[in-house]
């Protein structure tokens, strides 16, 4: 390894650190579940090592920082990815791809259109690379909301449940199933043909 590239991964790794850090400044107090939860996706994220080679270290982080816009000190608009995607990029300065990543994770824009904010969510934060989006979706739509494993079948089960098939979750979440399956098969398959096994 080059000195080049072991600098590269320290900085990595100190970014990976650090977006822990910060999540949980945000999230383990006023909402421990939710904090819980997204331990639970970063632990999922660092399970697709074997098929994200470079990018393990970003997926990690915007894994663990993806849901910090339901945090009361930074919610502004109400809509979690966009004010979390806002506070990383306008207070910390944060690697414009774990921006992208948070801004539009699992199926982002389609909950925008529902909420009205369609076109600041596009208009602020472009989509990033598709593998990356698909395995955001597939680490968030395969944890518990206590952070354990589960299907994305059965964790869109349980939003619909839990929020009602007429809310505005709910009819989000119906529609953007057969993305979440297809980006959660499409992920599966990658790990499959990497001969890395099933991602936990």
């Amino acid at each position: 390894m080059s000195t080049l590239e072991g600098q590269g991964l320290l900085e990595a790794e100190h970014a990976r650190a650090a977006s822990y850090a910060l999540s949980e400044s945000l999230l383990a107090e006023p909402l421990p579940l939710r904090w819980a939860r997204s331990l639970g996706v970063a632990k999922c994220a660092a399970s697709l090592r074997p098929i994200l080679g470079r990018d393990a270290e970003l997926m990690e982080a915007a894994a663990v920082l993806h849901d910090i816009g339901y945090s009361p000190s930074i919610a502004v608009t109400g809509f979690h990815p966009l004010d979390g995607a806002r506070f990383l990029r306008d207070e910390k300065g944060m690697d414009e791809r774990v921006v992208r990543l948070v801004a539009h994770h699992s199926c982002a824009l389609l909950e925008a259109e529902e909420r009205g904010l369609r076109d600041e969510l596009a208009n602020e934060f472009e989509l990033g690379r598709q593998e990356l989006v698909d395995a955001l979706i597939f680490c968030d739509m395969t944890t518990t909301p206590d952070g354990g494993h589960t299907t994305s079948t059965d964790r869109l089960e349980e939003i619909v449940s839990r929020y009602g098939p007429d809310t505005l979750v709910g009819r989000f979440i119906q529609r953007a199933a057969p993305e979440i399956h297809a980006a959660t098969a499409r992920v599966e398959e990658w790990m499959a043909e990497a001969g890395a096994g099933q991602p936990m």
